[in-house]
């Protein structure tokens, strides 16, 4: 049974412990492709000519590590007794820099078996339409995709309705891999009206987002979002390379440009790799 969350029509704005196996250097390329760990923490984080606090040092090692990918997502740190004896210090010192990095959710600690760095989730605005590839390189990884399925067929009763066109006329539809580093973190099954875009079929989408191509070609300005809790089917275990058992988060959205509408897409995420915010001001 799918959970949904539905969010209405509004205009759009521009602009056990469950751990993967132990990954440190030397890893698989996949792992380490996973490595980015409070990203503005990590990048932001220098060694000062100051004198620093004793436990400002032991974070500072731990997010060098992270950040050089010593330590990758899942990889279990030294005891705090071995950092203790390596730093000098207490074990209250090490202590209290792991508390710290925890609190802020860069590693994950675990009575009686030990702390583990955090596997950090992509994510995505739930309430605005960004495009995915300028979302992953704000995060400092690398898109890419992967063009399944490119073009024109009739309309399905369920396309129809969704797309407000008639059942059996012509509409363009894409079925697209999106990648995060080589981990595939969303499947695109778009289908769009020609009449909006009727270059759609010409683009080439491994090296641009239909996204981006859609907002150019016809200004977005109205979005619908309905967000359920679903299980993956064959097709989307094989292109996602998740397990059937993996939950999915699936984003079903529809976009108009000045009261046409022009797009209905199915965005499907392995739920173990992604999630979605979203920040509203609340009106008084």
């Amino acid at each position: 049974m799918a959970v949904a969350f539905v969010v209405s029509r509004q205009p759009l704005r521009e602009g056990h412990h469950g751990l993967p196996p132990v990954f440190c250097a030397g890893s698989s390329s996949d792992a380490a492709a996973r490595a980015t760990i409070g990203h503005s923490l990590i990048h932001g984080a220098t060694v000062s000519d100051a004198p620093q606090p004793r436990y400002q040092r032991i974070k500072d090692y731990i997010l060098s590590g992270i950040r050089d990918r010593h330590f990758l997502p899942g990889c279990k740190i030294p005891p705090e007794l071995e950092l203790a004896r390596q730093f000098g210090v207490s074990r209250m010192t090490v202590n209290k820099a792991v508390r710290d990095l925890a609190e802020a959710g860069i590693l994950l600690r675990f009575a009686g078996d030990g702390t583990y760095v955090a596997e950090r989730k992509a994510e995505s605005p739930l309430l605005d339409i960004n495009n995915i590839a300028a979302e992953i390189e704000a995060r400092g990884h690398s898109h890419t995709a992967q063009v399944i399925l490119l073009e024109a067929l009739p309309a399905s009763e369920e396309v129809a309705l969704r797309l407000s066109v008639r059942a059996g006329g012509i509409v363009y539809h894409s079925l697209i891999v999106h990648c995060e580093d080589d981990v595939p973190i969303q499947l695109e099954d778009r289908y769009v009206n020609p009449a909006f875009a009727p270059d759609y079929l010409k683009q080439d989408f491994s090296q641009r987002t239909p996204n981006d191509y859609l907002m150019q070609s016809c200004p977005l300005t109205d979005i619908e979002h309905s967000v359920e809790a679903v299980l993956p089917g064959v097709a989307e275990q094989a292109l996602l390379g998740i397990a059937a058992a993996e939950p999915c988060l699936l984003v079903l959205r529809r976009t108009w440009s000045h009261k046409k509408l022009v797009s209905f897409a199915r965005l499907t995420h392995p739920g173990l790799r992604y999630k979605l915010r979203s920040q509203t001001r609340v009106k008084k």
